[in-house]
């Protein structure tokens, strides 16, 4: 038997109206009725006809998200986050993988494709802003490249993240310090060095070595491998992600160089492979379900007319401590 919205009204304890303003993402509905109203929708398994409730509204209920890149598990669980996100307020994700040279007038962003658009660690960002803010179609940026963005975005603070990172090998005895910075295009590679050298200068040290390269595990293999073929070795690395850490912890293991033993290492991320690695990797762990959920939250508002004002919202990684670092002797 078909689940309809007067059996959400009766589930939920609350009116036919109440349930129809929710359907329709109202402002006027109180939190907590809302929270009683998508509860009772998921234990009913109930699922609105969107069609209808787009062409009344004249709306497609529909978010796009314009991505570089998904062969990485830390933005696989910001798209998953995202698709459960919107699926709660009954909007469906329209995915986009672009190349690194983007068309800022993509295909989601002409007329009534979309009813916004998600930007997920966009290149170029301020030609989509322009493109965006022209078509007048609501958008929000996600791990954006600019500190000062002109639009609403999502950032992660990079700069505590490369800091912790540096101050706990400090904190474990460690004064040659190493660190492979990702490209100076993204604003996560400038932060995350800018709190690695804030960490040494704080402690009076100066960078054993900064070398810049890619996200890339064979960055860190090539890198690790020069420092090996000089004979020029940090006590300890922090690699600017996960994938370049484990790419140097290849290097030095090959050669018979042991992790932790003589050269601690700190990766950023907290990819899936981290902890499958031996010995599991110390990385920062960057909130990537948060990320996510606040994305299509501030998206949802601009939609709706709620948000008035551009906003940046930023969040705080984690250092979580495994086997790849330990105290200096």
């Amino acid at each position: 038997m078909k689940v309809s919205i007067f059996d959400v009204a009766k589930k939920s304890g609350l009116s036919v109206v109440t349930v129809s303003r929710v359907l329709n993402n109202s402002t006027s509905v109180r939190e907590k009725n809302r929270l009683k109203v998508l509860e009772a929708m998921k234990e009913l398994d109930y699922h609105p006809n969107a069609a209808a409730r787009s062409l009344a509204r004249g709306e497609t209920r529909i978010i796009g998200l314009v991505v570089t890149t998904l062969k990485d598990s830390f933005l696989d669980e910001i798209v998953r986050a995202i698709t459960d996100t919107a699926e709660a307020q009954g909007y469906y994700v329209a995915l986009s993988v672009t190349s690194g040279l983007q068309d800022k007038r993509h295909y989601l962003f002409k007329e009534d494709r979309v009813d916004g658009v998600l930007l997920l660690s966009p290149m170029h960002e301020d030609e989509y802003t322009l493109e965006l803010k022209k078509s007048q179609i609501p958008f929000v940026l996600l791990d954006n490249q600019l500190l000062s963005s002109s639009a609403t975005s999502v950032i992660v603070d990079n700069f505590k993240g490369g800091y912790d990172a540096t101050k706990h090998l400090i904190d474990l005895g460690h004064k040659e310090i190493a660190h492979i910075s990702g490209p100076e295009l993204f604003l996560s590679s400038r932060e995350r060095e800018r709190g690695f050298r804030s960490a040494l200068e704080e402690s009076g040290l100066q960078p054993f070595h900064i070398e810049r390269g890619n996200f890339e595990i064979s960055t860190g293999y090539q890198i690790a491998r020069s420092w090996i073929d000089s004979g020029n070795l940090p006590t300890a690395l922090f690699a600017c992600d996960d994938y370049v850490a484990l790419g140097a912890m290849n290097a030095f293991r090959n050669e018979g160089i042991r992790v932790p033993e003589d050269i601690s290492i700190i990766g950023f991320d907290d990819q899936v492979i981290a902890s499958e690695f031996r010995p599991m990797l110390t990385t920062i762990r960057q909130p990537a379900e948060q990320i996510g959920r606040t994305g299509v939250e501030l998206l949802l508002k601009s939609i709706s007319g709620v948000a008035k004002r551009n906003v940046t919202v930023q969040l705080i990684p984690e250092l979580v401590i495994r086997e790849s670092t330990a105290r200096r002797l």
